[in-house]
């Protein structure tokens, strides 16, 4: 039976603007068959390219989006799960200021119209992880559904400890890892990490979703590897997006790599 935990990110760029190649969002397997379940592109709106196939999870990403469309669009999303802003503690948000508006403006969308919430997701460095249990603090009498993370490195079994010390602190909560990746530019260490991870992940019960960043024809900065892209600058997807689409567990020349 196929294990469907896998989020696509797919980045806003591909619907829309100068080399963008929406139609391929349709080349993406979505059924019982194949790991992908949800598709994020950092923001409220689902890509219409997607044409309502993969379920979206809708991304509320910082606090200037809290009027206006952008929180129309939050508002009444058909989006099940809605994810809480995108790495907060660099974006100049208190873990105070994030509480407020998690009480007045998220909680009621969990009361009144059902909506998962998944928590902020922070960084795994130690400002990322001191936001997160700050603002747990003050949210303990309406926790969210899922506990969001993020995480960069070079290290598999760093990434596993690191997941595991965040569930143990909140052991209630599924985890959704909103973005993961590795950052060596060694394409065998990239791959090694993915599917060592991947396979880990799937098997374990308490993971929701995991996100591997991220298919966007351009690199987002310097910090993340070009090794680890899922699509080309043509459009195009990587042979390591391709094994995130079809093969569970992830195989490297030919042999599954053990969680």
């Amino acid at each position: 039976m196929t294990i469907r935990k896998r989020m696509l990110l797919w980045d806003w760029t591909n619907s829309t603007g100068a080399g963008s190649t929406p139609q391929n969002l349709a080349k993406v397997p979505y059924d019982a068959s194949h790991p992908t379940v949800s598709l994020c592109n950092w923001n409220a709106w689902d890509p219409p390219e997607n044409h309502n196939r993969i379920a979206f999870r809708a991304l509320l990403h910082d606090k200037n989006r809290l009027t206006g469309n952008e929180w129309a669009m939050i508002a009444n999303t058909t989006s099940p799960i809605i994810i809480f802003y995108n790495e907060p503690e660099r974006a100049n948000t208190s873990a105070q200021e994030a509480a407020d508006t998690w009480h007045k403006m998220l909680v009621p969308l969990r009361k009144q119209k059902g909506k998962k919430l998944c928590s902020p997701s922070c960084s795994n460095d130690g400002n990322g992880q001191k936001w997160i249990a700050d603002f747990m603090g003050r949210v303990k009498d309406d926790m969210p559904d899922y506990l969001g993370l993020h995480y960069y490195g070079n290290s598999a079994k760093d990434a596993k400890d690191f997941v595991e010390m965040m569930h143990d602190k909140w052991p209630h909560l599924p985890v959704m890892i909103t973005e993961i990746a590795c950052i060596s530019r060694n394409k065998d260490d990239v791959y090694k990490f993915t599917a060592e991870f991947a396979n880990w992940a799937d098997e374990t019960p308490w993971i929701a979703e995991y996100a591997f960043f991220g298919c966007m024809r351009k690199l987002a900065d310097n910090f993340v590897s070009p090794a680890a892209q899922l699509m080309n600058p043509d459009g195009s997807f990587t042979d390591l997006f391709y094994k995130l689409m079809y093969d569970q567990p992830i195989k490297i020349n030919g042999q599954a790599i053990k969680p």
